[in-house]
């Protein structure tokens, strides 16, 4: 009979940075708000911003017959139907009514 095995959690490395009090007081003010530590708050924010940075410099290759396609699909006019209708009527949600 065999077990389930429990991942055990990777060992975190340390990473230390210089920070002024005002940003380090910042930073804890907004992860408390979001109900989370300093560490977790600023990995999360860290990881995002890398996948970002990464993803930015990401290149998608077509074929020049599916580039002039894309090309041409966004040059079209958007063709009216019910809910871009409806979307045109609706008041703007920033003015005040």
């Amino acid at each position: 009979m065999t077990l389930p095995s429990k991942r055990l959690p990777r060992p975190r490395e340390t990473l230390n940075i210089r920070i002024r009090a005002e940003e380090r007081n910042l930073i804890d003010h907004a992860a408390q708000a979001r109900g989370t530590n300093r560490t977790d708050f600023i990995l999360e924010a860290a990881r995002r911003a890398a996948e970002d940075t990464i993803l930015d410099r990401a290149l998608i290759s077509v074929s020049p017959k599916a580039y002039v396609e894309f090309l041409t699909r966004l040059d079209a006019p958007a063709k009216p139907n019910p809910r871009l209708r409806r979307a045109m009527r609706a008041p703007s949600p920033w003015k005040a009514g």
